[in-house]
């Protein structure tokens, strides 16, 4: 039976209806009404209406960011919406009572989409990476994704590398959020341009948008292969190897995969992770070394993913 993905995310909501070998049948996508949590529930809703009307599905799965539930139901919280212990799943189940309903977090769809039907679908332990505005993570072990006791397990991008470091949106300081995201990235990239030298072309290209460098203009300059903003993202590379060799030693993944905005710079990106991964793995050349490469899905994992865990969630209710 095909089941319905749907991945909320900052800017938009994009939902599919999804068959069981992962591949997308209809679409459809509306933009993220944020500040009204109620007119979103509204456009889900709305949203899987649509999809239904001619397609047969079993099941609904719903990627929301933030923290979510053991159960699969409640948000927790979430940082750009408005949700504090959010019935969710609830919530949807009393508007689309026919259908089963499952919640989960985004960053675990996208890697569990990965795992089944992209870049992991061969080994058994996986961890991914999302390197997007911030880090999301998705851990996959003995073929099952890692939840943790309390269902908020796997938040890579809040694992902490620098002592003491850079204050993060969570309220801790030197996650590495704030040393491998996009964000961290753009910064990075101001300060190579500052420096001048190699800076130069970043420099020029700020000073042409008006004093800002965004994602864009870093990412262009980077496939160029630009000096100034190749340094920044080996910057970024090291604080991303010396985080995966850590998560190494504790959960020994077969594959590390990257996924988001950032990852798009393809073998830019991988070597210098590679490279500091090495240099700091516990007991190297005596331990076994994971592959490290880019995600496969890119904009699709998030609603294939939550479309698969509602369907395998309804089999086993």
């Amino acid at each position: 039976m095909h089941a319905i993905g749907i991945d909320i995310g900052g800017t938009k909501i994009a939902g599919a209806v999804v068959t069981e070998l992962g591949e997308i049948v209809a679409e459809d996508r509306v933009a993220t009404n944020a500040a009204d949590p109620d007119a979103m529930l509204d456009d889900v809703v709305a949203m899987v209406a649509r999809l239904r009307a001619s397609n047969e599905v079993s099941a609904v799965g719903v990627a929301a960011p933030g923290f979510i539930d053991a159960s699969q139901s409640i948000v927790y919280y979430t940082p750009n919406i408005r949700w504090r212990n959010e019935p969710l799943r609830q919530k949807l189940q009393q508007r689309i009572g026919d259908l089963h309903i499952t919640v989960d977090n985004d960053a675990n769809a996208a890697g569990w989409a990965e795992f089944r039907f992209g870049a992991g679908r061969l080994v058994s332990d996986m961890t991914m990476l999302t390197i997007g505005t911030g880090v999301g993570g998705a851990i996959v072990t003995e073929d099952r994704l890692f939840r943790g006791g309390f269902g908020t397990g796997g938040e890579i991008g809040h694992l902490r590398i620098v002592p003491n470091g850079l204050p993060c949106g969570c309220g801790a300081r030197g996650c590495i959020e704030q040393y491998g995201s996009g964000r961290a990235l753009q910064r990075m990239a101001n300060d190579v341009a500052d420096a001048g030298g190699i800076g130069q072309a970043l420099a020029d290209a700020r000073e042409a948008n008006g004093g800002e460098l965004d994602g864009h203009i870093v990412g262009d300059l980077i496939l160029a292969d630009d000096p100034g903003a190749l340094a920044a993202l080996r910057r970024l590379g090291r604080h991303l190897g010396e985080a995966c060799a850590s998560l190494s030693a504790v959960l020994d993944p077969q594959l590390f995969v990257f996924g988001g905005g950032v990852a798009s710079a393809g073998d830019r990106l991988l070597d210098p992770i590679k490279q500091a991964y090495l240099n700091n793995l516990p007991a190297r050349g005596y331990h076994p070394e994971p592959d490290f490469v880019i995600a496969e899905l890119v904009n699709d994992a998030g609603v294939v993913g939550a479309a698969d865990l509602a369907r395998i969630h309804a089999r086993t209710a």
